[in-house]
């Protein structure tokens, strides 16, 4: 409890501060830094002596994962055409399933007494995931910095350059007609003040708007994500080692959502496909919640029910990103992404499982059904 707390805290905080970074220092060396921050502090949580250590741990993994957001969902933004910009930004968002799919089968070993000591077990998994990262980080050397955010930083020779070098790779038709020329104020960084100008006053509708979508999807997920296991353990009588088998399939309906419906988001367009993926979302949480209510469901039926619920809900999850990154200038877009992932993570991601928490403590099926309403 504490630790999921001391993440979720530490990734409200670091987005916001990789936010400001990213806008300010450009969004390939937030890729690194970020990063670095992030297996840094995993492969530290694996050493961790006491629960204050643990919880300091996991609080610097969560500000590596909120900064990732911030840099993640720019460049997306800034290097894919916007043409197919839906389904890359809903697949690579949804991509997390797949680690989870793979923590959730790993789990089934890493904390099966028979298979290896649990107190080494819980301490291995986190070295495995910090040596992914170090994978990832290796990786990101073929990313270039985005050639939007270098020409209004003022290094148009730079920007120049990595436009180049893409189109040598991918070869296009050149422009039939001269485009339209720019002018452009370049500057180190957009202070604070414009900022909130921005949001609070020149588009105040994008930003109900963005925190609506973001909230919602973030109180969602965590309010279910987080007391999975206790759904399973204290109303099924799931034993606790073998969680893993039901978060597997909820995993893979997680990750197939904006697998199968991110091309929708390009064909038939942002706004109608939002709307759909939360409508559709929240009458099937309503439905299985009566479902749960009324014990026609068992722990299979359950899974079964969440994967057909998070299919439709981890593109609505993914399509929230989107919209913020494509709504908000440039000058101060990863700050925007950090805002808004900052506030939804705080609403749903502290309060909702916390709420869901005690109210499955109740033991009561109908507190809980209140909860999904």
């Amino acid at each position: 409890g504490r630790g999921s707390c001391a993440y979720r805290a530490g990734a409200v905080l670091g987005a916001i501060f990789f936010g400001c970074l990213t806008d300010r220092l450009g969004r390939k060396k937030l890729f690194f830094l970020a990063l670095a921050v992030y297996l840094t502090a995993t492969a530290a949580t694996a050493f961790s002596w006491d629960l204050a250590s643990f919880a300091f741990f996991r609080f610097l993994t969560g500000a590596g994962i909120g900064g990732e957001y911030a840099a993640i969902n720019s460049t997306i933004q800034e290097l894919v055409p916007a043409r197919v910009r839906g389904w890359n930004d809903l697949v690579i968002n949804g991509s997390f399933w797949i680690g989870a799919a793979v923590g959730a089968l790993g789990s089934l070993v890493l904390l099966d007494p028979q298979v290896i000591n649990p107190d080494f077990g819980w301490r291995l998994g986190f070295l495995i995931g910090a040596g992914l990262a170090c994978l990832i980080f290796l990786m990101r050397f073929w990313i270039p910095e985005s050639p939007r955010w270098l020409i209004t930083h003022g290094r148009a020779e730079e920007a120049e350059k990595v436009i180049a070098d893409i189109e040598s790779r991918f070869p296009s038709l050149p422009p039939t007609h001269a485009l339209p020329r720019a002018r452009l104020r370049a500057r180190r960084s957009t202070p604070l003040h414009l900022v909130m100008d921005v949001l609070f006053r020149q588009h105040l509708r994008r930003t109900f708007v963005g925190l609506s979508l973001m909230a919602s999807q973030a109180f969602f997920y965590n309010a279910i994500f987080f007391t999975y296991a206790l759904i399973l353990t204290d109303f099924y009588g799931v034993a606790s080692g073998h969680v893993g088998w039901y978060i597997l399939p909820f995993a893979i309906g997680n990750f197939l959502g904006p697998l199968l419906l991110g091309r929708l988001f390009d064909t038939r367009g942002r706004r109608p496909m939002i709307a759909f993926t939360y409508i559709v979302s929240g009458i099937l949480l309503a439905l299985t919640g009566w479902l749960f209510l009324r014990n026609l469901i068992d722990e299979t039926t359950q899974t079964v029910c969440w994967m057909v619920i998070f299919f439709f809900a981890s593109a609505a999850a993914s399509s929230a990103y989107l919209t913020v990154s494509e709504t908000f200038p440039l000058e101060i877009r990863a700050l925007a992404i950090a805002f808004f992932y900052a506030v939804g993570t705080g609403v749903g991601g502290i309060v909702a499982p916390w709420l869901f928490g005690v109210l499955i403590d109740t033991g009561s099926r109908m507190s809980v059904f209140a909860g999904y309403l």
